[in-house]
């Protein structure tokens, strides 16, 4: 039996029911933080953390009531330039939270955890086992020379891989109608907008507003161009004036990126493979003559690049030579998490005996979570991909056609920048938490994919 609630102001109407179960469960909360703060009554953490604590309840009730909101509080929880041990930010702590109610909601609520009938989330899954192995892979001593990475260190490894994925479920079950994803969608592109326009024209405090890990995180500038092109050039329904202003919106962020930021390769190089990918699909038949100059330009570009900055892609080409070598003692489910980072002094880069990470998402995880681990993670992709591009095909709604070829195309870029740097599932010693604010959203983006088969499969059923 659920408690209903009827509110009005004015001539709007919002009816709120909330289960009996989510009260008991609210009501324990609340009487253990009231312990707590009674406890600690007179104390400075109190007065501290008191305001907060009350902001919490309000968040936490708020989201029980309407859930999908946390993704709006996980957007602004990216501006907050909050850092605790190791780097956690809100962020991350936003991201737990929203994944804690959703089992608490199955386990609770629902008692009983029902997941959606996907291929596509297979892949996740197996992935999550796998990480957990490594995890446990992790505490094995592999070099007695050396020492292990610190407790904390290997958990906040793990924790991004878990919520990573996590966060990719719990979108993929949220989204049960087109209209919070088009919210989601619309709330990055507004705020990558602004920060682009902030850029282009000079505006001075734009970066003092928006967080490093958020604004030069390769994902943000990936995923707002290729969802932003697609929407211009593939949604049909949205009216001309928009679509030229979406269009406006890409310049600027390749102005941004190429002009005023050229040496950061992360920033211009998988957007421009999202733009090429978006031009192939919408021109296929020009695409397939241009294919061996688009390959040949792209080796040319490569080859200018790094003869331009030989001594860093020398470097990181020892550097994977290494961790490959550190990783053959365990080859299949990796060395565990963040620990072969203090391995590599026992393996002298050009003569120096340092800690150093590989700065490739592809070496790193096969360090990390080994060739199987690195396998379920392009198995991720595949399944992605192909399922973006079967709803490009088959879909007629201009929204969720264009979001798929967004997502497609976004699939490219990911893959291109997780090769320059680990983007996707930042390495503790490198991006870190720090860089979660931006590696959350192809997650998340993913996650709304497979929300719109879901959506569109209900309707073909009904």
């Amino acid at each position: 039996m659920n408690i209903n609630f009827n509110l009005r102001f004015f001539s709007f109407n919002w009816n709120i029911s909330i289960s009996r179960q989510w009260m008991r469960f609210g009501i324990i909360v609340t009487i253990l933080l009231v312990t707590v703060i009674v406890s600690y009554w007179n104390s400075l953490i109190v007065s501290l953390l008191l305001p907060v604590v009350l902001v919490g309840i309000a968040g936490f009730l708020i989201l029980l009531i309407q859930p999908n909101l946390g993704f709006i509080l996980l957007f602004l929880a990216g501006f907050l330039k909050y850092s605790g041990p190791g780097g956690v930010n809100a962020s991350a702590l936003v991201v737990a939270l929203l994944i804690g109610l959703w089992l608490l909601d199955m386990l609770v609520v629902k008692r009983s955890f029902q997941f959606i009938n996907s291929r596509a989330l297979m892949p996740v899954f197996v992935f999550l086992v796998v990480s957990v192995v490594a995890f446990g892979m992790g505490q094995v001593p592999w070099f007695i020379f050396a020492n292990q990475a610190p407790l904390d260190a290997q958990v906040g490894g793990f924790a991004i891989f878990v919520l990573s994925a996590g966060l990719l479920l719990l979108v993929a079950h949220r989204i049960q109608h087109l209209r919070w994803l088009k919210i989601i969608m619309w709330t990055f592109i507004g705020i990558g907008a602004l920060y682009v326009v902030g850029r282009a024209v000079g505006f001075s405090y734009i970066d003092q507003l928006y967080p490093y890990g958020l604004s030069n995180g390769s994902m943000f500038w990936t995923w707002l161009v290729a969802l932003v092109l697609s929407q211009a050039m593939f949604n049909t329904q949205m009216k001309m004036r928009v679509r030229l202003l979406l269009i406006l919106i890409v310049m600027l962020t390749f102005y941004v990126a190429f002009v005023q930021a050229y040496d950061w390769k992360s920033g211009w190089v998988p957007t421009l493979v999202c733009v090429a990918v978006l031009l192939g699909i919408r021109y296929r038949r020009l695409a397939v003559l241009m294919i061996p100059f688009a390959l040949f330009a792209a080796i040319k570009l490569a080859g200018d690049q790094m003869t331009a900055d030989d001594y860093s892609w020398g470097t990181r080409w020892d550097a994977w030579i290494i961790v490959l070598t550190i990783s053959r003692v365990s080859p299949l489910l990796g060395m565990g998490f963040s620990n072969y980072y203090w391995y590599t002094p026992l393996f002298p880069i050009r003569g120096w005996s340092v800690s150093f990470n590989s700065h490739s998402q592809y070496v790193d995880l096969i360090a990390e979570v080994g060739v199987i681990g690195l396998l379920c993670f392009l198995w991720i992709f595949l399944e992605m991909g192909r399922l973006s591009w079967r709803l490009g095909k088959q879909l007629q709604d201009g929204f969720a056609r264009s979001y798929s070829y967004g997502v497609f195309a976004g699939i490219a870029g990911t893959l291109v920048a997780a090769f320059l740097v680990d983007w996707v599932l930042p390495f503790v010693y490198n991006i870190g938490f720090t860089g979660f604010r931006a590696s959350i959203l192809p997650w998340i983006f993913f996650g709304g994919l497979v929300g719109i088969e879901q959506v569109y499969r209900e309707k073909v059923e009904t």
